[in-house]
């Protein structure tokens, strides 16, 4: 059903996969949007080591709401920061692609926990985390992506 990586020797292993997962702040989620077209939105998430997830949060309306509804599946793209070898101009960059589906989650419980521990991504400071929880939270859709199909990649951008 999903494609094998063609350039073999670039894949990385699943272990390498889930660390830039779990690394990297923010990455591409695509969806089927209005009249057939694709839609990528910049977006940025919380894997969870204990389900295998990934999750998202956002408001209750949009485009990217109304896709999710009409067809649950979806595909993410992680890459991290790069590096450059000694001497060498060109980036290497490591990148994940997942394939899987998404289930809103209802839990308000659960919402809140999976925000705190986002924003802990980005910052340490849980009085602010507390504060956007409490005046946001009622108002944030979140939905999780169960990962089907994972590939990764390292490539030399020469």
């Amino acid at each position: 059903m999903f494609r094998e990586m063609l350039r073999i020797k670039q894949q990385l292993t699943r272990e390498e996969c889930v660390e830039i997962l779990a690394r990297q702040p923010r990455g591409v989620l695509s969806v089927l949007g209005d009249d057939g077209y694709p839609y990528g939105m910049p977006i940025n998430h919380f894997y969870c080591e204990e389900d295998g997830k990934l999750y998202f949060h956002g408001g209750k309306k949009g485009h990217k709401i109304d896709a999710l509804r009409r067809c649950d599946k979806a595909s993410f793209c992680v890459y991290d920061e790069g590096f450059r070898k000694e001497g060498d101009w060109a980036l290497n960059i490591k990148s994940v692609i997942v394939f899987g589906r998404v289930e809103f989650i209802e839990d308000r419980e659960k919402v809140y926990d999976i925000s705190r521990r986002l924003s802990r991504k980005f910052t340490q400071d849980e009085a602010y985390i507390e504060h956007e929880i409490q005046n946001s939270g009622p108002g944030t859709l979140m939905f999780a992506l169960t990962i089907e199909h994972m590939t990764g990649k390292l490539v030399n951008e020469s």
